[in-house]
C-alpha cells in the first residue's frame, strides 16, 4: 500500500480540482488501519472534513439490510426459497409487463411468487422507475413518492408497490432497484418493529456502530457532510432540495425507512460491518452470520445468462469477471483496470450513488472504504458531469491496494 500521505494528497487534489466537496477514506489490513480525509463537510460554514464525519451512504445501505435478512434465515424465521406472500399478502396476484417500456395495462400473470432470494438478488421484477423510459417511470414516482424519504407509511408503501406491474418475471433477470426497500420493510413486519430498530438491535449495537442510523440525532448534526452536487457547468453547488431523492435532512415525521439507500454512517462504523466478510460472519468475537451463510452471501448467485444480460442504464456490470451474491458484488476474475474487479477472487463490494464505495478482500484480509457527499443525477452523469468522485475512488483504490 502507498503511504497515508499519498492517499491524503490525492484526496486533496480531487477537492482542489472541484471534483468533490470532501471525502474520508480508510484502509484496514489484518488489523492495521490507515485513514485520510480532505475538503469540507460544510463549505458555507467552513467546517472541514474529519475522520468522524457522518455521510449519507445511499446504496451502501443494501448490504447491511441483506445481512439482517440472512440472520433471519440462520434463525429459521424465513427461507430463501419461501414466497414473500407469507408476510406480504399484497403480492399474491402480481402482473408482469410484456414490454418494460410498454403500456402499464399490457401485462401477463406472474409465473410464480416472489421469494426472499429474489429480493436479495434483485431478481424479483421490482425496479427503480428512473432506470426506465416508459410509463413505469412515472408510475413508480407517483405511487411511492421520494425514493429515499417517502412520505408513505411502510404498509402504504408496500401496498402501492404491489399495485405496480413487475418489470420482468420473478427469477428471470436482475433488475436493480427497490427490492431491498421491500426486503427491509418485511424485516420490520417479521420483527414487529421498524427496520431501523431491527438493524440497531441485530447489527449496530452488537458491532458498536454508534453513528449509523436513518436519522442523525440533533446533537450530531454538526458532523454531517452536507449535500453537494453540480450545476450544468460542472461547478459544485449546495443542494437544498433534490426532487425525487431527498430534502437535506430526513423530516422527523416520516415512518418510511429506506432499506435501499437511507442510512447515514462513518468510515469507522462501516469498517465494523465490512469486516464480517473477512471474518466468516464474525467481528471481534461477535458472530452475526454462520460462516456457511456468509460464504453463500459472498458467492455469485446469477446464472451465466443473467450475468450477461442483467444491467441498468445501458450497463452490463456482471457480463465479465464479476457476479452478484446475496446483496453484494463478487469478484470472479481479477482485472486491475476495473474498479469493481481489482480485488482477489471472492472480494465483495458495492458503491453508493452519493460518492461512497467499499470492498472487503478475504484473501489479503483488507477492507477499503471511501465516503463522499456529491449527489449527481442520472441525466448529469450521462453528460459527464460530476464524475470526479468516481475518479477519486479509483485513485484511492489504486493507492490503497498498491495496484
Amino acid at each position: 500500500m502507498k503511504s497515508k500521505h499519498e492517499i491524503q494528497a490525492k484526496l486533496q487534489q480531487a477537492v482542489d480540482s472541484g471534483g468533490i466537496a470532501g471525502a474520508a477514506a480508510l484502509v484496514w489490513r489484518n488489523g492495521d488501519i490507515h485513514t485520510a480525509w480532505a475538503g469540507w463537510r460544510d463549505i458555507e460554514a467552513k467546517l472541514p472534513m474529519e475522520r468522524d464525519s457522518i455521510f449519507r451512504i445511499a446504496s451502501m445501505t443494501k448490504p447491511i439490510v441483506s445481512v439482517a435478512a440472512l440472520m433471519l434465515v440462520d434463525e429459521g424465521r424465513i427461507a430463501l426459497s419461501e414466497p414473500i406472500t407469507r408476510y406480504a399478502p399484497e403480492f399474491a396476484n402480481m402482473r408482469v409487463l410484456r414490454n418494460p417500456n410498454g403500456p402499464l395495462n399490457e401485462t401477463d400473470p406472474a409465473a410464480r411468487p416472489i421469494t426472499f432470494e429474489d429480493l436479495l438478488t434483485h431478481r424479483s421484477g421490482i425496479t427503480y422507475g428512473d432506470f426506465h423510459r416508459g410509463p413505469i417511470k412515472e408510475a413508480y414516482r407517483d405511487a411511492l413518492g421520494l425514493q429515499i424519504d417517502s412520505h408513505l407509511t411502510p404498509d402504504e408503501w408496500i401496498a402501492r408497490l404491489a399495485e405496480l406491474p413487475l418489470i420482468g418475471q420473478p427469477g428471470s433477470a436482475m433488475y436493480y432497484g427497490s427490492s431491498t426497500d421491500l426486503l427491509g420493510l418485511l424485516i420490520g413486519r417479521i420483527e414487529g418493529t421498524t427496520l431501523g430498530d431491527a438493524l440497531r438491535r441485530r447489527i449496530f449495537d452488537p458491532l458498536g456502530m454508534n453513528d449509523t442510523t436513518f436519522r442523525v440525532p440533533s446533537e450530531k448534526w454538526s458532523r454531517r457532510a452536507r449535500a453537494y452536487g453540480f450545476d450544468e457547468s460542472g461547478r459544485l453547488i449546495k443542494l437544498l432540495d433534490r426532487s425525487g431523492v431527498f430534502v437535506e435532512e430526513r423530516p422527523e415525521n416520516l415512518a418510511f425507512e429506506c432499506g435501499s439507500g437511507g442510512l447515514w454512517s462513518t468510515t469507522d462504523d462501516y469498517l465494523k460491518f465490512a469486516r464480517l466478510f473477512i471474518g466468516n460472519g464474525s467481528v471481534d468475537g461477535v458472530q452475526l452470520l454462520r460462516p456457511e451463510t456468509l460464504a453463500m452471501m459472498a458467492s455469485n448467485q446469477l446464472t451465466d445468462s443473467q450475468r450477461a444480460n442483467s444491467g441498468w442504464l445501458g450497463q452490463k456490470p456482471f457480463a465479465k469477471g464479476r457476479g452478484f451474491g446475496l446483496g453484494v458484488s463478487v469478484v470472479l476474475e481479477t482485472d486491475k483496470t476495473d474498479l469493481m474487479r481489482r480485488g482477489n477472487p471472492g472480494t465483495v463490494s458495492w458503491p453508493g450513488a452519493f460518492g461512497g464505495w467499499w470492498q472487503a478482500d478475504p484473501v489479503d484480509g483488507s477492507v477499503l472504504i471511501f465516503l463522499a457527499h456529491n449527489m449527481v443525477d442520472l441525466g448529469q452523469m450521462s453528460r459527464g458531469i460530476g464524475l470526479g468522485v468516481w475518479a477519486a475512488i479509483e485513485q484511492f483504490q489504486t493507492l490503497a491496494s498498491g495496484a
